[in-house]
């Protein structure tokens, strides 16, 4: 059989996923970054240059939580729906609205669907306009839209709806290259009829009667005025139907757009048409063929309703920004080449759901006494089966932060395969900088980090603050690898598109 996915289903599940953030039993959610490793093909697949694509299997979630670095939690003010970013541009082409857009009856652009289609565009000002008439597929031609009038209104040659703007903050957190922030204008949505026709398809057709005429729009509708229904005034020039006119009145067009149409037809047969708004004075457009005029439908609860749901926000953005060290939890030591959306993680240790702000994922050992300076991502051992990956070294404190990976290098026994946790005092060594460290024996100390923040360790190790492989990561994404320092700032966006 054949079946498809509809755009109502992605927008469900997006509006889902937005909702998980904030509503009475909400979801915890962290931007979660890892992998100070390389990418080799040996090991994770592809390059630094040329990242693979990430693995959706079982072993590939528990090889993420051991390269995991450090996450950040995302809260509801840090996500936004969102669009592909379409610019307006003296010139350009762009496709209609329309409610019948299919393999059968693609737009101008091609496209087979209307969210594919770039029926929508955002100004310079950051103006949203949805394209209700696109001039028999010809280019834009005038001035850059601003108007926020809640009425269709004609400008460079289309008919245009204002749908929102772009507030400076949305701007600011979430305007990207490729996506743009979308939400719904109370204004534009209060203005806003179910229904009602405000657009038309217009075949010109041949040998009609110059003049101007009108027609009732034919189907479920109701009236917005005094007539039965919907209203078309034709106007025929040159023996042609016109489309379009660039001069008030001399365009063929809605009179009145009534309200509740779910379909709708115009006929242009005698008994139809008539020479007045009234429809009460009968008249004849000739014998003219091929002409033909088609009811745009309006989406549910009409243009401007509802931005989101009209151009296709079935698309969900995550802002996050990591500052610095991030309460020392975040490293400036190395690089990084992963970023993750993991839900609802728990705190090491407990099946209680994690709450602090910021976490650190990596092990660390406090050496009592060392020498030497580890490299970061060097190998470490400690002679009895225990090896790991440095991720930092904090040379004032003597500490080692660092990884222990199930695969490649970083974790297992090259000989034997076995996985063995760093614990007691042995003298741990690097394997390039021959750097030796002995992990303190006291059982409890607590050490005072470089933005005053605080790391508890228990004969010589700590623990990550989040329990590996606990809650589900459910977005993973593979870059290039994005270097820290102590006086960075990253702006991290996830786009993930239902």
């Amino acid at each position: 059989m054949s079946a498809i996915i509809t755009e109502k289903f992605r927008q469900h599940n997006s509006t889902q996923f937005f909702e998980s953030f904030s509503e009475a039993s909400a979801s915890t959610y962290y931007l979660l970054i890892g992998k100070s490793t390389p990418f080799t093909t040996g090991t994770s697949g592809g390059s630094d240059t040329s990242p693979s694509t990430p693995a959706d299997s079982v072993s590939r979630e528990f090889y993420n939580w051991d390269s995991a670095l450090a996450a950040k939690k995302i809260p509801s003010t840090d996500i936004t729906y969102a669009l592909p970013r379409r610019d307006w541009s003296n010139g350009t082409t762009y496709d209609m609205y329309k409610d019948t857009i299919s393999s059968s009856s693609t737009a101008t652009s091609g496209a087979t669907n209307l969210y594919d289609s770039t029926f929508y565009f955002m100004t310079s000002d950051n103006r949203v306009y949805k394209v209700l008439d696109n001039n028999v597929g010809t280019a834009y031609s005038g001035s850059e839209p601003t108007s926020t009038s809640t009425s269709p209104f004609a400008l460079g040659g289309y008919v245009l709806k204002y749908m929102y703007a772009l507030t400076a903050s949305e701007a600011a957190k979430y305007l990207t290259t490729d996506y743009i922030p979308v939400s719904d204008d109370s204004t534009v949505s209060g203005a806003a009829t179910d229904g009602k026709i405000e657009s038309l398809v217009v075949t010109t057709g041949s040998g009609y009667t110059d003049g101007t005429y009108y027609a009732a729009i034919y189907g479920d509708g109701t009236s917005s005025g005094t007539s039965s229904g919907a209203i078309v005034r034709i106007t025929i020039s040159s023996g042609s139907i016109v489309s379009f006119g660039l001069t008030a009145g001399t365009d063929t067009t809605i009179h009145d757009g009534g309200a509740a149409y779910t379909y709708g037809t115009v006929n242009l047969g005698a008994d139809y048409i008539f020479s007045d708004s009234s429809l009460s004075s009968g008249t004849n457009i000739g014998s003219g063929t091929g002409g033909a005029i088609t009811a745009v439908i309006s989406p549910k609860n009409g243009h401007g309703y509802s931005a989101i749901k009209e151009l296709g926000g079935h698309y969900v953005m995550t802002a996050t920004t990591l500052t610095q060290a991030e309460g020392d939890d975040i490293t400036t030591g190395n690089d990084f080449r992963e970023v993750g959306l993991v839900v609802d993680p728990t705190t090491y240790g407990t099946s209680t759901t994690a709450s602090a702000t910021t976490v650190r994922l990596t092990n660390a050992v406090k050496f009592s006494s060392s020498s030497g300076t580890f490299d970061v991502d060097e190998k470490i051992s400690n002679g009895s089966g225990a090896i790991g990956k440095v991720v930092e070294w904090d040379s004032s404190n003597k500490i080692v932060y660092y990884h222990q990976e199930r695969y490649g290098d970083y974790g297992t026994n090259s000989t034997t395969g076995a996985y063995t946790s760093f614990s007691g005092t042995g003298t741990i060594t690097g394997a390039t900088s021959g750097a030796t460290g002995t992990p303190s024996s006291s059982s409890s100390e607590t050490v005072t980090l470089a933005n005053n923040n605080t790391l508890a360790f228990t004969s010589g190790y700590a623990n990550p603050e989040l329990q590996p492989d606990s809650g589900d990561i459910v977005y993973i994404e593979n870059r290039k690898p994005i270097q820290r320092a102590s006086d960075q700032t990253e702006d991290i966006k996830l786009i993930i598109e239902f």
